[in-house]
């Protein structure tokens, strides 16, 4: 295999989930060829700071790969601007980038699958994101992996190639969508990536992946996904700056190498009709909702 891909873990004030995130990406197969790379965040406040803290003990102590490097943030950055320094930092050190936030639990064969991904496209120019987190979807009938439109945050995987298209500027991407491309970009009105645009350019959410989703999808990128999910992630529980408590984005992580990708660099159609399918209903019914609003309310 080539000289693989550098691994950024960005963590901030969770330390059982960065415990359990480098627990489980220990022992994926490369883990001890691999050099990684970890990102931390300061505290943004002085209650924070304790966490902060207990968390750059846990990083501070981490053995298992080629090399460790941490990265003690000095102030605090926020999560989207930690990750796009961070990975424009590597991928023009590098080449390549394998990206892991501190909630998500890898299958022993992520890294595996995103070496070997990154190195079969890494001239198919159309290609720019490699995903590991895939729903649970319905139809079992799927390739191992395909390609796909959207980009998942959720464990990923780019090049420095793909990266120099990242658009930061929310009003230099919103200009470029008519309404058959919102209708498009948003998985024919199944998901709400046009809604967290207009939400990041009002100032309600500061989100990185829907600005790197939308700068594929404008330059007409596809991503390439697993059919069954590498990552599970831990996030969804409510302890996240950017999560609530959502368990319909549960998986069961492969635990078999991915051996097979496509050789046709176009959107799988299946596959899209299935995510589809799975966004639409993924909510479950109206008495279904109420229930865990109701839920939600409680807990906070």
């Amino acid at each position: 295999m080539q000289k693989l891909a550098p691994i950024a873990l960005f963590v901030y004030n969770r330390p059982d989930h960065t415990r359990r995130t480098l627990s489980y990406l220990q022992k994926n197969v490369l883990a001890d060829e691999s050099r990684l790379f970890i990102f931390s965040d300061a505290a943004k406040t002085a209650a924070e700071q304790d966490k902060v803290t207990e968390v750059r003990n846990i990083i501070g102590n981490i053995t298992g790969f080629k090399t460790v490097k941490v990265i003690e943030r000095k102030q605090n950055m926020g999560l989207a601007n930690s990750i796009i320094d961070g990975v424009t930092q590597l991928v023009n050190e590098y080449g390549s980038i394998i990206v892991f936030e501190d909630d998500l639990l890898s299958s022993p064969y992520t890294l595996q699958y995103f070496n070997e991904a990154l190195a079969r496209y890494q001239n198919e120019e159309q290609v720019m994101h490699i995903g590991a987190y895939m729903y649970n979807l319905q139809d079992k009938t799927l390739p191992q992996t395909f390609m796909f439109r959207a980009a998942t945050s959720w464990g990923w995987a780019t090049w420095a190639r793909a990266w120099k298209s990242f658009e930061p500027d929310i009003d230099t991407l919103m200009p470029q969508f008519d309404q058959q491309k919102i209708n498009r970009f948003s998985i024919e009105g199944t998901m709400n990536f046009w809604k967290q645009m207009q939400g990041f350019k009002a100032g309600k959410n500061n989100s990185w992946a829907i600005r790197w989703y939308a700068s594929i999808f404008l330059k007409s990128g596809l991503t390439l996904n697993p059919s069954h999910s590498l990552i599970h992630n831990i996030g969804n529980d409510g302890t996240g700056t950017h999560s609530n408590n959502e368990h319909m984005y549960g998986v069961q992580v492969a635990q078999k190498p991915v051996t097979s990708f496509p050789d046709v660099i176009e959107e799988n159609q299946q596959a899209y009709q299935a995510i589809k399918h799975f966004l639409r209903h993924r909510k479950g019914t109206i008495w279904q909702r109420v229930i865990r609003f109701v839920q939600q309310q409680v807990r906070r």
